[in-house]
C-alpha cells in the first residue's frame, strides 16, 4: 500500500506553555491557522509526539494542535511525576484550548490517548465537536493484567525475557513487579519492558540502551499503571452518555495485541451511534499504512459531520 500520510510538515507555531506545578508543555500548531481545529493526544502514557504524527492531518484543511504530555517528549521536567495524573492532563488540554483561543475542536486520541480523549470529552463536552479514537484503551484492571499475561501467546520470546529475571515469588503479579522496578529507575527492567512492547507491535528489540526519553516513558507508564491510570472504567463509560450527540469514529486493528479489540467493542456499546471501523490486518501502530489510511478517512468523516 502506498504511504497514505500527508507529506512532512513543519509547525507554523511552537510554544512553551507553563501549566503549574513546575510543568511546562511543548505545544505546536500545524496546517492552516484558520483551519478546522483538532488536538492530537498521544499514547503511552509518556510516549510523546513525533514529527510523523503531524502527517495524519491534511494541512490544507486542519489546524492541528500537538503537545507532549507532562513529563515526556519536549515537555519539562522530563520524567516529572509530581502533579502528573489524568486529572492534571485533562485540565492541561483545556489550558491549551483557552490559550490558543479555540472555542471547540475535534479530539483525536490513540491507545492511552483514546482514554484521555474520552475523559476530557466527558468533563468538557461543550468544547468537543467530534472524536476520533484509535486502538481503544479503557484502563480496566482486565486490560492492565492481560497486557503482561494473556499477551504471552503474541510474543512468547519477548514475554519469556520479560518474566525470566523476575523471582518466582513475584511472577504472579508481573505488573506490580515491573512498575516497582521502573519507578525505582531500574534500567535493565526498562529495557525489557520496552522490548516487550516493541515485540507486541512487531518491531525488533532496541539496538542500544534506552535514552533519557525512553526511560522517562517507562517511569510515567509505571506511575500511571500503578495507580490504575487515575481513572475508573465504569465512570468513563457512564460519561459517554454526554457524548452521544457527537460524531465519533472508532478505529481498531483486529490484530492489535497491545490494545485488543474487546475494549473497542465495549466502548461502542456505550456509544451506540459511534462508527466502529475494524482494520482486519491492523495492529497497534497507527502509522502503519493500513491503520493510517483509516485514521485519515475517519478524521475527514468526523470533521465533515461536526458542528463548530
Amino acid at each position: 500500500m502506498p504511504d497514505p500520510l500527508f507529506p512532512p510538515i513543519t509547525p507554523y507555531r511552537t510554544l512553551r506553555l507553563p501549566v503549574g506545578d513546575g510543568h511546562v508543555l511543548h505545544v505546536e500548531e500545524c496546517g492552516r491557522p484558520d483551519g478546522i481545529p483538532v488536538v492530537f493526544l498521544h499514547g503511552g502514557p509518556g510516549s510523546g509526539c513525533s514529527a510523523a504524527h503531524r502527517r495524519f492531518f491534511d494541512p490544507a484543511r486542519f489546524r492541528a494542535v500537538l503537545f507532549d504530555q507532562r513529563g515526556c517528549g519536549n515537555s519539562t521536567p522530563l520524567a516529572g511525576l509530581r502533579s502528573n495524573t489524568t486529572a492534571h492532563l485533562v485540565e492541561d488540554i483545556e489550558r491549551i484550548r483557552i490559550s490558543l483561543g479555540i472555542e471547540r475542536w475535534l479530539v483525536f486520541g490513540g491507545s492511552w490517548g483514546s482514554l484521555l480523549a474520552l475523559i476530557y470529552a466527558g468533563r468538557h463536552p461543550s468544547r468537543v465537536a467530534g472524536l476520533v479514537l484509535r486502538g481503544i484503551f479503557l484502563g480496566s484492571e482486565e486490560e492492565l493484567r492481560c497486557y503482561v499475561t494473556d499477551a504471552e501467546g503474541a510474543a512468547p520470546l519477548a514475554w519469556k525475557a520479560l518474566a525470566g529475571d523476575i523471582p518466582e515469588e513475584e511472577r504472579g503479579d508481573l505488573l506490580r513487579a515491573y512498575t516497582s522496578r521502573l519507578l525505582a529507575g531500574d534500567t535493565v527492567a526498562a529495557r525489557r519492558w520496552l522490548d516487550y512492547e516493541r515485540a507486541l507491535m512487531g518491531e525488533p528489540p532496541l539496538s542500544d540502551a534506552p535514552d533519557a526519553r525512553r526511560l522517562a516513558k517507562t517511569m510515567i507508564q509505571a506511575h500511571y499503571l500503578a495507580n490504575a491510570c487515575f481513572s475508573n472504567v465504569a465512570g468513563v463509560l457512564a460519561s459517554c452518555a454526554r457524548l452521544r450527540h457527537l460524531p465519533v469514529c472508532i478505529v481498531q486493528g483486529r490484530r492489535d495485541t497491545v490494545c485488543p479489540p474487546r475494549a473497542a467493542e465495549r466502548l461502542q456499546r456505550a456509544l451506540p451511534n459511534a462508527v466502529l471501523r475494524h482494520v482486519e490486518a491492523g495492529g497497534h501502530n497507527a502509522l502503519a499504512a493500513d491503520m493510517a489510511v483509516v485514521c485519515i478517512a475517519a478524521l475527514a468523516s468526523v470533521a465533515a459531520s461536526a458542528e463548530f
